[in-house]
């Protein structure tokens, strides 16, 4: 990835929904260039994907947790099937399969408290596999919505 591409990354990170002549004039390219190269990032799996970002208190969510689970036994057979379930739960924003005391953290995201523990103690803490968790309130999320290339391209 040469500095351009890092530059048209940077700028659909953000703003996703730029015109293609207002993003080739961003990174200072011809349109022709900028749609070819954008192509191209999509094609290598660069770019996976376009979405809107909502306000979660907005849309009845306003209480977000990160629940820690420990799962025994930690095999495929048990993980995989654990991670496909967790993700099906509609509270769920993303789970992470992690190294270290917990196998997973569950990012969830719910009306109040009470939604909370009737998601742990009705969701989690009854599947067998489960075998400990703890439940950590977040005061604030807030993520990075530009991830600058590892190697430093386009970065200043």
């Amino acid at each position: 990835m040469d500095s351009i591409d890092a530059a048209i990354v940077q700028e659909l990170q953000n703003d996703a929904r730029l015109l293609n002549k207002d993003l080739a004039e961003r990174v200072n390219v011809a349109a022709s260039t900028c749609v070819v190269r954008h192509r191209a990032l999509r094609d290598r799996g660069v770019i996976t994907g376009y979405h809107a970002e909502v306000d979660l208190a907005a849309i009845g969510r306003p209480v977000q947790a990160v629940i820690a689970v420990r799962v025994r036994p930690h095999t495929r057979a048990v993980v995989g099937p654990f991670l496909d379930y967790a993700l099906t739960l509609p509270e769920v924003l993303a789970v992470s399969h992690v190294a270290g005391p917990e196998d997973f953290l569950v990012h969830v995201a719910v009306a109040d408290t009470a939604h909370l523990q009737r998601l742990v103690l009705d969701r989690f803490t009854t599947r067998r596999e489960v075998t400990e968790l703890h439940t950590n309130l977040l005061f604030q999320h807030v993520r990075k919505h530009v991830v600058p290339p590892a190697d430093g391209a386009g970065v200043c």
